[in-house]
């Protein structure tokens, strides 16, 4: 594995830290790429893991794409931007939809760009109390990618997106909890003790009921409501032939914690 991300794995939790923290964890195609490459394997079960955490090493989150990767490198002069985004953001930002466990994202300090993107990207999203996020991409003459035209106004509504975007101002931790744009502000020194918290709890549960908890939530942004109410019961008949499904009713019946197997 590059020593542009690191990844580790306890107790059922993948821990998967951006590494380049001089560059404030800019996005540098090796980085996707090892990304990517990772997302697969926890999909395909290489990976053993029933909930994973995505951060930044050092005082930031993720800079955005590395910039000074495009200005000199072949990797940029021969792929345009947009080529750039097909061939390596948005494979691996598909796979990470499609992400077959909970993904919590800790934002630490500056989540500007794609690093903005990536980091509300979560099903839950935490954020240290320093942090703030930053829709930079008018200020070098482009439009927001990596997903934000999709998932942001989905969060916050139309017209915040259009200010977040179109003005650009950085958005404050608190401000983002207020927009709905993040789900928990908490003080930096217990950022990732809170969220390693959480992750336990997540890697404690019905891994199969939250992978489709995770799955009907992204697809009503497509279906009717008649569609909508057939994913449901498709799903719901899937979850009610689980190992854990039997173990939770059964724990229900006599008033005890369920000890479930992610099965």
């Amino acid at each position: 594995m590059s020593d542009v991300v690191k990844l580790e794995i306890k107790n059922n939790i993948a821990v998967l830290t951006l590494n380049d923290p001089d560059r404030l964890n800019a996005l540098s195609m090796e980085m996707v790429s090892e990304l990517h490459k990772i997302i697969k394997k926890i999909n395909n079960g290489e990976i053993e893991a029933r909930c994973l955490v995505i951060t930044g090493a050092g005082r930031g989150f993720c800079a955005g794409a590395n910039l000074i990767e495009g200005a000199g490198q072949s990797s940029f002069d021969e792929i345009d931007p947009g080529q750039a985004l097909e061939e390596y953001y948005h494979p691996f930002l598909i796979d990470l939809k499609n992400l077959q466990i909970p993904l919590i994202t800790a934002v630490n300090g500056v989540a500007a760009g794609a690093g903005c993107s990536l980091g509300v990207f979560g099903d839950l999203v935490y954020a240290s109390r320093s942090s703030y996020f930053y829709q930079a991409f008018k200020f070098i003459g482009l439009v927001p990618d990596a997903s934000s035209t999709y998932v942001i106004p989905r969060k916050i509504g139309l017209a915040r997106a259009m200010e977040f975007s179109m003005i650009g101002e950085k958005v404050s931790s608190e401000k983002a909890l207020e927009w709905g744009l993040i789900n928990y502000v908490v003080d930096d020194e217990i950022l990732m003790k809170t969220v390693m918290e959480t992750a336990k709890t997540l890697a404690e549960g019905p891994t199969v009921a939250l992978k489709l908890i995770k799955q009907l939530y992204w697809d009503s942004f497509s279906n009717n409501f008649e569609d909508q109410l057939s994913a449901e019961s498709k799903a719901q008949t899937i979850a009610g032939k689980t190992e854990d499904s039997k173990i939770g009713v059964m724990s229900f019946i006599q008033k005890k914690k369920a000890q479930f197997k992610g099965k």
